[in-house]
């Protein structure tokens, strides 16, 4: 078969690819307990999908504006200004299905082959595949254990050369719940208004905070007309199949990622964006009563991870994944990586994780093993999938 050349730059979601094994083990009668796909487990509430019941009832059920409708825009643009402490109106607001989107749109919409952009490492993987898709050359900045999972803004500061176009943030950050400080978000404006940068900043977990509260780089002084807000409902709401989310931009680049959506899907599914309204606007107990589920999960399956022979596990403060470094694990077993250690985890012990190489190459240097666990999964399974593993690993 005869296909174009720049298929072969394109990346994958390995956690999808961790999906199928899985549905393939459950074929064949195995129970497995997966902390694999950063999914909550929890319903979409009710107020929003009796939104989408009326919406399509309201024969709401044809094209919509490529930017998405009025109405929904605005609304995003409310709760932005008021989340963030930003002036925000409607033009500066793009809705897609997904947040996925808005970082192919943005980025095919601001770098040209051999621009270069940094992006954080381990992290989301689509990040990587995009720049690499466009002729980007993609510049990867680790994150690191003995900062929280944060990076270090000097090394950030030594990557950026003439051909540097964007810096990619993600706070609270996928695959390691980790979050930068007010410090290094400071830092990172100045460098981007020293050197002219974009941001796109990628909050999709931004309601999903243990304690403290979220900043966006984008309040910061000079920062709102330079940076790419990306949020979405999948995630705060439960509401990864209905596939929303959206972006936040300066109104000139906002056109143009309107115009690349009227090339490829033509518009957002017309009454899931009525049900968005009702999402921002009506009542937030379900969203509120999930973060809190989330935390006595996270403080559950850190203690397990730690309790479990050559697991060292962090506790992060945002959104639904913690990271824990398996580097004895792996040498108490006679494994190489972290994929060995999945591989065993998956078919001797029934659960499934994800490895450190699902999210991007090991960056220079890096020598420590780490899998990613989700824990949107109920306590009852944290329990049984940590006692599996224990099981597993610690077995003479």
């Amino acid at each position: 078969m005869k296909l174009a050349d720049r298929l072969n730059f394109l990346g994958t979601e390995n956690a999808f690819e961790v999906l199928a094994q899985v549905n393939k083990l459950k074929e064949q009668g195995r129970d497995i307990i997966s902390f694999a796909i950063g999914e909550p487990d929890f319903d979409t509430p009710d107020n929003i999908k009796q939104a989408c019941i009326k919406a399509i009832e309201a024969n709401h059920t044809h094209y919509t504006p490529s930017a998405g409708i009025l109405p929904l825009r605005e609304t995003i643009a409310a709760y932005i200004a008021k989340t963030r402490g930003i002036p925000v109106s409607a033009d500066e607001v793009i809705v897609t299905p997904g947040g996925k989107p808005i970082m192919y749109y943005v980025i095919h919409a601001l770098i040209n082959p051999g621009d270069e952009v940094i992006y954080p490492n381990p992290g989301f993987p689509i990040y990587e595949s995009v720049i690499n898709f466009v002729g980007g050359r993609p510049v990867p900045v680790p994150l690191l254990e003995e900062k929280d999972f944060s990076l270090d803004t000097d090394y950030l500061k030594s990557l950026v050369t003439p051909k540097t176009k964007l810096i990619i943030l993600n706070s609270p950050q996928n695959p390691t719940g980790g979050m930068l400080t007010k410090a290094d978000i400071n830092a990172i404006a100045r460098l981007a208004i020293e050197n002219d940068l974009w941001v796109l900043s990628d909050e999709i977990y931004s309601r999903m905070i243990y304690s403290g509260e979220f900043l966006s780089i984008s309040s910061l002084p000079g920062m709102k007309d330079r940076t790419i807000i990306l949020d979405g409902f999948s995630k705060t709401y439960a509401m990864t199949g209905w596939r929303l989310g959206y972006g936040v931009m300066p109104a000139e680049l906002a056109g143009w990622i309107a115009r690349l959506i009227t090339n490829c899907e033509s518009c957002t599914n017309s009454f899931i964006q009525y049900a968005a309204i009702e999402a921002l606007t009506g009542s937030q107990e379900s969203a509120t009563a999930m973060v809190k589920e989330f935390k006595t999960r996270r403080d559950l399956i850190v203690e397990g991870l730690n309790s479990i022979k050559g697991f060292s596990c962090k506790v992060p403060n945002g959104a639904f994944y913690v990271f824990p470094n398996v580097t004895e694990a792996c040498r108490n077993l006679g494994f190489a990586g972290s994929k060995q250690l999945q591989q065993h985890i998956l078919h001797q012990g029934s659960v499934a994780v994800l490895p450190r190489t699902a999210f991007g190459v090991k960056n220079a240097g890096e020598t420590d093993e780490y899998l990613r666990f989700s824990y949107a999964n109920s306590q009852t399974n944290i329990i049984e999938g940590l006692k599996r593993m224990k099981a597993v690993i610690e077995k003479e």
